[in-house]
């Protein structure tokens, strides 16, 4: 039976309810350990959670938390990032109905890539770009809470980027008694998904259990053609240590992604304020995607003729279908522990390792069989590249973006609790990843030249290269980066005036360290390469103290820098203070200061020149870097809680590709501040046990305050708005749970987004409303069998979801309209059953 309402009527105490949120909202072990021994002294009474939807939390910053009671109650599969969408403050765009085609995170105005996410403590955000891939997240039914933190970080924080705030994911602890369940699940665009979960209970001498899952999960795509397979494998082992709290716990993780991409249309402004796009002359219309045929290839035309039969072109461009896939491999082991040395003396260590191979993109080229690459430093001849016995042909051959990364990291905390109600702590964080970059060339499979295939996903790095007259495989980039953070941190808590003021003072200290080696020649000013065994010349504009490589003519073309290997560091310091004052058990007032950092993105330092005496460098970038105030007020009683604050953040030293007039190249750079500002608000509240209601407002306003320069004129930005970021989001959900029916209700809306930078192009509002309801099978005599069914986009709304964005859509003084900016169109109405049976 259904007993999850009993949870919101308990009147516990609040030290052991909210022991629970703050265990299972903390980012590592050393904070868990920090607040939890805050909260323990409380004696406060109330409730813990209303549905999972929202928690009572405790800790002087703005925080809210989503739990597995709410968690559960979403579409099979789902990736976290979506449920999260009610929390104010988040904007999700999902690129499809289950979430294994990624999507893309707001916070506070914020993009992924400004928005450290973690797993068990561990940091997810790629070491290269910071960007997050959430369809690659671990599986939903294995995350006993998720929290967000606008605006700040914990103090012991490992990541490199966190300028809009953190976003922690916890995974569940195993439990002592033995269980298990299988699920299976079916729904529109053939999804299918099998998941088996086993919870081994306690075993041998000490106590130690465990849990295991398996699940795949594969489906069509909601438009076009193709499809999408993710396969998960996933432990846990925990560990305790006596009857302290103390623990070592060690988590396994292993994704396989297969997909095929997805395509939207582009959007142009029409002049009258509004716009067009490709879906209104697509014969498609508004299910616009990827080319669903392709041309064989053919006897090349020239002028209308076939001057030679015997040379083949391929004259198919790049949106086929079957040649634009998505793959990826992920895997992580992390272990987190806490350990009491002496009374009142604590360690936390939380090692992790994570392992990532991934490719994307556009992946492929059309290649002349005697192309200057082919022939490297040879100057005729050419190479046979579809075996047909002669070098006449143009060939598609597979171009891929590799990426493999090794990170190793270290999450450690000593913590002293030195007298009755204060406590300090320390914490040092090491976060290390090998990241390497290729694009071995692959062979792409014409058996069927109507419906060619790529011959490995990973092109030439696990499968046939394309190997040139001195025999060097062809790459489109090679690349080696370390990216490498040491931090201290120190944090101090205290308690006065019998619990009723709370402080707590932290700073930390990143030092981070980036090294580059680049094995392949450099457009000087630019991120574009020339991999190649071609003999370069020494260009014209070199000097005595550096020298600029061209191919072909020393007194024109592109200029290239050899291959190099540099580093460059950062550092800051970083207060993260806080507040509360509680009036009593009910009302409660914080308020807190925090800054933030996200460093230049690894990929960006790749972009070199040299100047006058001869040092490479990269034009000067400093780290962007954001100061969040906020305050807030929050009430908590039996059936009611609810949060509401204001902030302000300065986000200084944005960085974007702009023209810089010294240099005579467009770079990445410091192009100015932006001043954001808002209003979060969120309610939970249950009338009666079986009944409960949630909703959430977020107010976001923001002002670029400065222009800044292209190589084609002025950007008029100051002023201007951010864009993706809608300046209103509501969310309201409802659930009923009663007998062996439990059904909920929710609905987000999105006000209108800018994607233009200069504000002259934006999309629509929008609502979505899901729906689930469960039906308990025990009532009916099949104990321990639920069928649920949840229903995405109930109401089919026809809206744009993740956008491409852009400088400018109409010319202004000096520079030209842009020719489309993409938009991902939101899923349609999609339905889903799932059967779950449990032991």
């Amino acid at each position: 039976m259904n007993t999850r309402k009993s949870l919101i009527w308990a009147t516990t105490a609040l030290a052991g309810s909210l022991a629970f949120a703050g265990a299972a909202s903390a980012q590592s072990s050393g904070t868990t350990a920090a607040e939890l021994g805050e909260i323990v002294v409380t004696g406060a009474r109330g409730p813990r959670t209303i549905d999972g939807a929202i928690v009572a939390e405790s800790v002087a910053k703005s925080r809210s938390t989503v739990t597995q009671e709410f968690i559960g109650t979403q579409a099979s599969g789902q990736t976290i990032n979506e449920i999260l969408n009610l929390v104010p403050g988040v904007n999700f765009t999902n690129n499809d109905p289950y979430g294994s085609s990624g999507g893309n995170i707001r916070l506070h105005g914020f993009d992924g890539n400004r928005i450290a996410q973690t797993f068990d403590g561990m940091p997810l955000n790629d070491s290269g770009n910071y960007a997050l891939y959430t369809n690659q997240q671990v599986d939903s039914e294995l995350i006993d809470s998720a929290t967000v933190n606008t605006g700040t970080t914990d103090v012991d924080s490992p990541t490199a980027s966190a300028s809009g705030g953190t976003i922690n994911i916890s995974s569940l602890t195993p439990s002592e008694d033995f269980g298990g369940w299988v699920k299976g699940s079916l729904g529109d665009f053939n999804y299918q998904r099998a998941m088996a979960f086993v919870n081994t209970g306690a075993f041998g001498p000490w106590g130690t259990r465990a849990w295991f899952a398996y699940s795949d999960q594969s489906y069509d795509k909601f438009k076009g053609i193709g499809s999408l397979n993710k396969i998960q494998y996933n432990a846990k082992i925990y560990q305790p240590i006596r009857d302290n709290g103390d623990f070592v716990s060690v988590g396994f993780h292993w994704n396989r992604n297969r997909n095929n991409a997805y395509n939207g249309p582009n959007l142009y402004a029409d002049g009258n304020g509004g716009f067009t796009s490709d879906a209104d002359t697509s014969p498609f219309g508004w299910n616009v995607d990827l080319a669903p045929t392709y041309t064989a290839p053919a006897p090349c035309v020239v002028n209308g003729a076939v001057p030679n039969p015997q040379a083949q072109c391929d004259t198919n461009g790049n949106t086929y279908w079957g040649l634009r896939i998505n793959p990826s491999d992920t895997g992580n082991i992390r272990a987190q522990s806490r350990f009491t040395l002496a009374d009142g003396l604590r360690l936390t260590i939380d090692p992790s390792f994570q392992y990532v191979l991934a490719n994307g993109g556009s992946q492929q080229t059309v290649l002349s069989e005697t192309n200057a690459l082919l022939r490297g430093s040879k100057t005729s001849g050419g190479v046979d590249l579809n075996g047909d016995g002669d070098t006449l042909d143009n060939v598609r051959v597979m171009t891929p973006s590799n990426t493999h990364t090794q990170r190793y990291g270290l999450i450690s905390s000593l913590l002293w609790d030195f007298a009755e109600g204060q406590s300090v702590r320390l914490a040092y964080t090491y976060d290390r990843a090998r990241h390497r970059q290729t694009g071995a060339y692959g062979t792409i499979d014409f058996s069927n030249p109507t419906e060619p295939r790529f011959s490995n996903p990973f092109g030439g790095r696990n499968g046939e290269t394309i190997t040139n007259l001195d025999g060097y495989d062809l790459r489109s980039r090679d690349r080696l980066s370390y990216a490498e953070l040491n931090q201290v941190a120190f944090e101090y808590r205290g308690r006065f005036f019998e619990d009723q003021l709370r402080l707590n003072l932290g700073v930390r200290a990143p030092f981070f360290k980036r090294e580059m080696n680049q094995y392949c020649y450099s457009a000087r000013g630019s991120s574009s390469v020339l991999c190649t065994t071609q003999t370069p010349v020494i260009a014209d504009t070199s000097t005595a103290n550096y020298t600029y490589y061209r191919f072909g003519s020393a007194t024109s073309g592109t200029q290239y820098i050899a291959p190099y290997s540099r580093e460059a560091k950062f550092d800051d310091v970083l207060p993260n203070v806080g507040a509360s004052w509680r009036f009593d058990d009910a009302n409660s007032i914080y308020t807190s200061y925090a800054e933030s950092l996200t460093l230049p993105r690894t990929d960006n330092l790749y972009t070199v020149l040299y100047n006058a005496d001869g040092e490479l460098f990269s034009p000067e970038i400093l780290p962007e870097k954001s100061k969040t105030w906020d305050l807030g007020y929050r009430y908590q009683s039996g059936t009611l809680i609810a949060s509401a604050n204001v902030w302000f953040t300065k986000f200084e030293n944005r960085i974007l590709s702009a023209y810089d007039q010294d240099l005579g190249i467009s770079t990445d750079r410091n192009v100015g501040d932006v001043d954001m500002k808002g209003f979060d608000a969120q309610i939970g509240y249950s009338p009666i046990e079986p009944l409960s209601f949630y909703a959430s407002a977020s107010y976001n306003e923001s002002e670029i305050q400065s222009d800044y320069a292209a190589s084609f004129g002025t950007i008029p930005v100051g002023g201007k708005t951010l864009v993706e970021v809608p300046d209103w989001t509501f969310a309201l959900s409802a659930r009923y749970n009663a007998g062996p029916l439990d059904a909920g209700i929710q609905a987000k809306y999105v006000g209108e987004r800018w994607i233009t930078d200069v504000n002259d192009l934006n999309v629509p509002s929008y609502t979505v409303v899901n729906a689930d309801a469960s039906f308990d099978l025990g009532y009916f005599g099949m104990e321990g069998t639920e069928l649920r069914v949840n229903v995405i986009n109930l109401l089919d709304e026809e809206y744009f979801g993740s956008l491409g964005t852009g400088t400018n859509a109409l010319p202004v003084t000096g520079i030209s309209g842009t020719s489309g900016i993409y938009a991902s169109q939101g899923a349609p109405r999609t339905i889903q059953a799932s059967v779950r049976y449990s032991f």
